[in-house]
């Protein structure tokens, strides 16, 4: 099966709008597809400033130490478990 020659594009808009009004299959012949790995990926972070007591950030430099973690590490792992156990229990 012949697919279509994907146009040319003047922009990223313009290929956005080409690619929300088409069907890539018309175009891409998927059979020769191979999985692709990003082993470098890394998501997106974003900076934030946050005020907590100094206990409360002393007291987590000593439990990062014990763990031997930065600090800032071991605040984004209890966060996320915080925020997955209170997604959990509000399903």
């Amino acid at each position: 099966m012949t697919k279509e020659a994907i146009p040319k594009f003047k922009s990223e808009d313009e290929e956005r709008e080409f690619w929300s009004t088409h069907d890539a299959t018309k175009f891409i012949d998927l059979s020769q597809a191979q999985p692709a790995r990003f082993p470098e990926l890394k998501p997106s972070l974003k900076i934030i400033s946050i005020r907590l007591p100094e206990s409360l950030l002393d007291s987590i430099k000593v439990i990062a130490h014990k763990k031997d973690v930065p600090y800032q590490s071991l605040m984004k792992m209890l966060l996320a478990e915080a925020v997955e156990r209170e997604l959990r229990t509000k399903s």
